[in-house]
């Protein structure tokens, strides 16, 4: 499917039927699959043999989507997880075990960060943060001789910092790591962080791909890329015998397209079995089919929001890279030219007592823990999602005590701006 656009792989890519079959992806909801002979399903535990045995590893109806995010990406492999989280997580851990280390972006989302600077680091990973405007000099120094790759989110949730993809690629390959990236917001109908230099790609499809707020998801993809063995001694688990599948090689075995995901779901989610139901997968689907058409509406929507707040006088600062005056329009013009996102971020004057007012105030908007779907949601960060982080940590992570997260939906931008005419008037 690579021949097709991204409108028509959205359609059309990781699942074809054949005469007389389903034209949608069925839903395969069984946890085991039958086999004439225990031999047949000895070669699946080997990996010396493609197939299904049990959901917790794998299942057809979450591979044909997971092959579908893979040809939006552009990538060789991909698997879908039960959540962002895990997608966050299986990303990293994959790679990086106790007693190494990664250097990540400070601005990313909340629970991104919770993850890797408490949990992972009580797993003996420590992660050194920079800010993604840091200079070639603060991030060289980030770099240790364990480190075993870089992390950050394409278009920060919720500081809308966009990662200078290029640079940290750069930097990265420069140590011998892969850079890691979240592309959650932007997508891969606005963003390829592949095409400059990434080498694994991860989504909370929660989000925009889903679309309609009706599945939590992850998913991990591999662009096929980085040559794990050039940098064999960092990163063992890849290019050494795993004993637990009787001494088998991913990189040998695999080559470089398929071992990292392999990997992946083989030992990861083997062990802790963050897989999503096939039930989810097929929604999630479903979302993708229209992603293009929606991520339009969007950014449409988005940028008019921003534009009318930013002359609103009740209104203390407006973040969106698609403003002329944003301090990242120029790297959102280089990495995402077709837009960045629906979601905007901005002040109301009056400080975190405003904002609490001002959501309120909102009719048609909810106040909802989510972000990115049809729906329009407002959120306050410092009270929610982020509210685990010190000031100090806010600060780095571009999230201000006023800051209100603003998810633009797709309703007609009239009611839109009418609702938040209202909702400011009463602050």
């Amino acid at each position: 499917m690579s021949k097709f656009g991204i409108n028509t792989n959205s359609i059309h890519a990781g699942y074809r039927p054949g005469n007389g079959e389903p034209r949608n992806i069925p839903i395969i909801q069984s946890t085991t699959f039958r086999y004439e002979t225990s031999e047949a399903m000895g070669k699946l535990f080997d990996l010396e043999a493609s197939g299904y045995f049990y959901t917790r590893l794998q299942n057809p109806t979450n591979d044909h989507v997971a092959a579908k995010i893979c040809a939006l990406e552009g990538g060789t492999a991909a698997m879908l997880t039960s959540s962002g989280q895990a997608a966050n997580f299986y990303a990293v851990f994959n790679i990086a075990s106790c007693g190494d280390h990664v250097v990540a972006s400070s601005a990313i989302y909340g629970g991104t960060y919770n993850l890797f600077a408490v949990t992972m680091k009580r797993m003996g990973v420590e992660f050194t943060f920079v800010e993604p405007d840091c200079s070639d000099e603060e991030l060289e120094a980030a770099f240790r001789p364990n480190t075993k790759a870089v992390f950050g989110e394409t278009l920060a949730n919720p500081a809308l910092a966009v990662l200078d993809i290029e640079r940290f690629a750069k930097a990265a390959h420069a140590h011998g790591v892969p850079l890691i990236v979240d592309n959650t917001f932007p997508t891969p109908v606005n963003c390829r962080p592949f095409e400059w230099g990434a080498d694994i790609v991860t989504h909370s499809t929660t989000k925009y791909m889903d679309g309609h707020a009706n599945a939590v998801g992850g998913a991990i993809v591999d662009s096929g890329k980085f040559d794990w063995n050039a940098h064999a001694d960092k990163f063992p688990g890849l290019t050494t015998p795993d004993e637990s599948y009787h001494g088998v090689t991913y990189t040998e075995r695999f080559g470089l397209e398929g071992a990292y995901i392999t990997k992946a779901t083989a030992q990861l989610m083997r062990d802790f079995g963050a897989i999503p139901a096939p039930m989810n997968a097929y929604l999630l689907n479903v979302g993708l089919e229209t992603l293009p058409l929606r991520m339009a509406r969007h950014c449409e929507n988005a940028q008019k929001v921003a534009e009318y707040l930013q002359s609103h006088e009740k209104v203390a600062w407006v973040t969106y890279p698609g403003l002329p005056g944003d301090k990242h329009h120029a790297l959102a013009a280089k990495y995402m030219p077709h837009g960045t996102c629906g979601v905007v971020a901005f002040g109301v004057k009056g400080g975190r007592a405003a904002a609490e007012k001002f959501m309120a105030g909102l009719e048609l908007a909810s106040i909802a823990t989510h972000v990115a779907d049809a729906k329009t949601c407002v959120l306050h960060p410092a009270s929610a999602t982020h509210r685990q982080m010190n000031d100090e940590e806010l600060r780095a992570a571009g999230v201000s005590p006023d800051l209100v997260r603003f998810s633009v939906g797709i309703e007609s931008i009239e009611d839109i701006l009418a609702d938040i005419e209202k909702a400011l008037a009463g602050v």
